[in-house]
């Protein structure tokens, strides 16, 4: 996990989350439970799905109590059905119901997200295209996503705005065109002495005819292409460049698009249209 989210950063967004859930007191707790108090519960799965956030769940715990014990019974990426434990928790019964709504925030929301991605991955299963995701995420919550989106069986796409040049439609409307929106990219990258990937979207077989004559690319992105349209496209590329599908595709039509032989398919409802995982913390006696 610490490849993709650091840990610190890690530390700090827990720390933000708690901080905006508890302020001065869970005072729910503090009104009726005495801090002497101790307890046990477990996470239990509400449905079928896949696992995420066990390793997050638990830092919550132990920043809200170091003292309280948690056990993982399974690992990130696991299948889970109705009615299996995830982990179980023991210790300060104040502190186990403070850290409860914030564990599961992250919880259900990453698992829901590995769930999807997974349904997608078998979906294309066979086939020579590999599923992406995209910046379409939740602010602050980016790197726990595509996080999770790992977790499902995708691949992530550029994590930013930095990490890889991608010339979308308005790029290369303002830039004044394909030709000119590559050669200042170029230049550009040169300049800064940067070695980044360089990725462009086309619209039409006649843009990526345009693209084709030109060069300098790393990767074609063809946006909203039928199957058929986007078959056709991909054997005149001929591997010369990596393709990428994108635009609209959901379950029902993503593999008619993986079948054309394209090498990605970004997906953007994996992590901004999210039905979370049910998950419940039940106490144990």
């Amino acid at each position: 996990m610490y490849d993709l989210i650091p840990h610190d950063y890690l530390l700090r967004h827990i720390n933000l989350a708690l901080e905006e859930d508890i302020k001065d007191g869970d005072h729910s707790s503090l009104a009726c439970i005495s801090k002497e108090t101790l307890n046990k519960a477990k996470l239990i799965a509400k449905q079928e799905g896949i696992i995420c956030g066990i390793d997050i769940a638990k830092k919550v715990y132990a920043m809200v109590d170091s003292s309280i014990k948690f056990t993982a019974l399974m690992k990130d990426g696991d299948k889970i059905k109705k009615g299996d434990i995830v982990f179980k928790v023991e210790g300060s019964a104040i502190g186990i119901l403070t850290s409860e709504r914030t564990a599961l925030n992250y919880m259900q929301r990453l698992s829901g997200i590995a769930t999807s991605t997974n349904e997608y991955v078998q979906i294309i299963k066979g086939t020579n295209a590999k599923l992406l995701d995209t910046r379409k995420t939740t602010p602050s919550m980016r790197l726990f996503e595509k996080y999770a989106v790992k977790v499902g069986g995708g691949f992530n796409h550029r994590i930013g705005l930095y990490d890889m040049i991608m010339l979308k439609d308005n790029h290369i409307d303002f830039a004044g065109g394909i030709s000119k929106a590559i050669g200042k990219t170029k230049e550009y990258l040169k300049s800064l002495n940067k070695d980044l990937k360089i990725e462009i979207e086309v619209r039409s077989l006649k843009e990526l005819d345009e693209v084709l004559s030109i060069g300098g690319v790393d990767r074609i992105m063809l946006d909203n292409f039928t199957p058929e349209l986007l078959s056709e496209a991909v054997k005149i590329i001929n591997s010369r460049y990596e393709t990428e599908a994108s635009g609209g595709i959901n379950k029902d039509t993503i593999l008619s698009f993986a079948k054309t032989g394209v090498d990605f398919i970004s997906v953007g409802s994996l992590t901004h249209q999210i039905k979370s995982l049910d998950l419940s913390l039940v106490a144990e006696s």
